[in-house]
């Protein structure tokens, strides 16, 4: 087997005891927080037998290391999460049907930082002092500065209210999922500009590139063939490891513009005092985030052999 595949069943192997961690810390989350979740379904006025039979069904009649074990050997081992306390539904039939519109959503966002970023943050470090590299920083310090609940709503007022070009909320066409994309990835576009500008102009001084401009090598084909390669290894880093944020500020996203997502299922569940499936859509996003912190340290390699990944 070459070795790079060996590297990659290595890095599955390690996944096992994270996701184990992530397994047991998603748990202990749910678990440990105050209050009674069966009293809170079934409400101050349900009889006792009522509340019994549904502290029976939620395991917390069990010791907190037997309501463990049964989670681990009926919840995970089984591949239902647990099941919706009044529907009896599997729990990882429900978030499957809203994880598509999430991941939608989180690479349209990633796909708005790619292509809004590099060309601006290659722009702004070849013209180093201009217009274009102002206009850049004041970009980046707008993304830094407005959280996404507070841009949503102007984006909604300018777009939606005033030109009426965009569609306010909810699924549909690839209109629909404009807004809560660009929400969704406007911070994270500015915070790449700055950072693909100072990546390429460190890049620009290498004895490679001055080699290259020596062969008479085009300025295009040196800068996006050879320096933006380069260039993109700290890009690619700062990606996969917000790719975690992306899911964590979509269930703010998802809320505003209700799209039907796991941050809204999410966010449904815990008004509803559903632990179980509060405890589902946490376990799917956090294994989702160590996955692609995973490809994330695989592709460095592909992008710089000299990088061990081991």
């Amino acid at each position: 087997m070459p070795r790079f595949h060996l590297i990659v069943a290595r890095r599955l192997l390690l996944l096992l005891p994270v996701i184990f961690l992530v397994v047991t810390f998603v748990f202990l989350l749910v678990h440990l927080v105050p209050g009674d979740p069966a009293r809170l379904i079934v409400g101050e006025n349900a009889s006792q037998e009522t509340y019994l039979e549904m502290r029976q069904r939620m395991r917390l009649d069990l010791p907190l290391h037997q309501q463990y074990l049964a989670f681990w050997r009926e919840d995970i081992l089984t591949g239902e999460l647990g099941r919706d306390y009044i529907t009896n539904e599997p729990n990882i039939r429900r978030v499957m049907r809203r994880y598509p519109s999430t991941i939608v959503l989180a690479l349209s966002a990633l796909a708005i930082v790619v292509i809004v970023a590099v060309p601006l943050g290659v722009t702004a470090a070849t013209h180093r002092g201009g217009i274009v590299d102002a206009i850049s920083s004041v970009v980046a310090l707008l993304g830094v500065s407005l959280p996404s609940f507070a841009l949503a709503p102007l984006l909604i007022l300018f777009f939606s209210v005033k030109l009426r070009v965009l569609p306010v909320s909810g699924p549909g066409s690839m209109r629909h999922l404009i807004l809560p994309a660009v929400t969704l990835g406007f911070a994270l576009a500015a915070v790449v500009t700055r950072i693909v500008r100072s990546s390429v102009i460190e890049e620009l001084g290498e004895d490679y590139v001055r080699t290259a401009r020596a062969k008479g090598l085009s300025e295009a084909r040196v800068l996006y063939r050879h320096v933006l390669k380069n260039s993109l290894i700290p890009v690619v880093t700062i990606l996969g490891l917000q790719f975690g944020v992306l899911l964590a500020g979509a269930i703010v996203t998802e809320y505003i513009f209700s799209w039907p997502g796991i941050g809204s299922l999410l966010l449904e569940s815990i008004n509803q005092r559903n632990y179980s499936l509060t405890q589902s859509c946490i376990l799917i996003i956090s294994i989702t985030y160590v996955l692609v912190n995973t490809a994330t340290d695989l592709l460095y390699r592909w992008l710089d052999p000299r990088i061990k990944v081991e």
